[in-house]
């Protein structure tokens, strides 16, 4: 039953969509199973969807899975260990999905950062800055959906790269150029049509073959190396049935020596961090669906 609100207007008031857990657990898990340890690094945040309305309307708690529960449910489970981050997320979601009737679905997302040996060392290790790897599961009823993804992934091409026949005004300054530095941060998610995945060898080829397309295109625009990354994933994985991508342009100017009696035969530049282009795209198999509804819960993708 839905509890609504009469406004002096004649107009009603009632609860819409909602949803409420706790943002970004920490946790590290580490494996001693044997002398040579494992680290698990992630980030992990659970909210749950259902019937929750009396909370909302009439303070009633009775429904509320308290958040502090949801953190310690994370702790617990790390404790048994887990072999990927999706399949972490897949037994969260299920636990609160199954344990508790008035719970329909939510949203359980996860980082998780890298840490590489140090020396090959057994039990010491630097963290790799290089990367954060993410994922989501989103649960509406039966339907269970996971996004996989990949952020702040640093890559440049020193040539390669060129930039030019786009349209002038006169507020354009821009040059054309045939040569020029293209760098971006590489932030990609890509939804599967099934759970049956691999995730660790998934992530990993998805990984390699962007880094393959970036470094392989002879670009014209970043857009057009964007779009060829997300079709060689695409093409190498019936599993994905699309994937998002934002890359900023970091862009690399060209500085003027010449006060100075020197050339710049395109070696030394100024890096700048803003403003910068902002190039985001989502890439398809033709026929799949353009709307998934677990997007409107991860935002910064178009």
């Amino acid at each position: 039953m839905t509890a609504t609100a009469e406004t002096s207007t004649g107009t009603k008031i009632v609860l819409g969509q909602n949803q409420y857990g706790k943002a970004e657990v920490r946790l590290v898990k580490v494996t001693r199973d044997t002398a040579r340890h494992q680290i698990q690094d992630l980030n992990v945040t659970s909210q749950l969807r259902g019937d929750f309305e009396a909370a909302h309307t009439a303070g009633d708690n009775a429904h509320v899975v308290a958040t502090d529960t949801q953190k310690n449910t994370v702790y617990a489970f790390a404790r048994d260990g887990f072999a990927t981050t999706e399949e972490f997320l897949l037994r969260l979601g299920n636990h609160f999905t199954e344990d508790f009737d008035w719970v329909t679905g939510g949203r359980w997302a996860a980082q998780q950062f890298f840490w590489d040996r140090i020396n090959d060392h057994d039990h010491a290790f630097a963290r790799n800055k290089s990367e954060v790897r993410t994922a989501v599961l989103e649960i509406s009823g039966s339907e269970k959906t996971l996004v996989a993804g990949i952020e702040d992934l640093t890559v440049l091409k020193s040539t390669g790269s060129e930039f030019h026949g786009f349209p002038r005004d006169k507020y354009t300054t821009l040059q054309e150029t045939t040569d020029r530095i293209l760098a971006t941060d590489v932030s990609a998610r890509w939804r599967y049509n099934t759970l049956d995945v691999d995730f660790d060898a998934v992530y990993e080829s998805v990984r390699g073959l962007l880094l393959k397309a970036f470094a392989e295109t002879h670009s014209l625009a970043l857009q057009q190396t964007m779009y060829e990354m997300g079709r060689a994933v695409l093409e190498a994985h019936p599993e994905i049935d699309e994937i998002k991508m934002s890359l900023p342009n970091k862009h690399h100017f060209l500085v003027d020596l010449q006060p100075f009696g020197q050339d710049n035969p395109n070696e030394v530049f100024y890096a700048a961090d803003r403003p910068y282009g902002l190039i985001e795209a989502t890439i398809q198999r033709e026929g799949s669906r353009a709307d998934h509804p677990i997007w409107a819960n991860i935002a910064g993708f178009c």
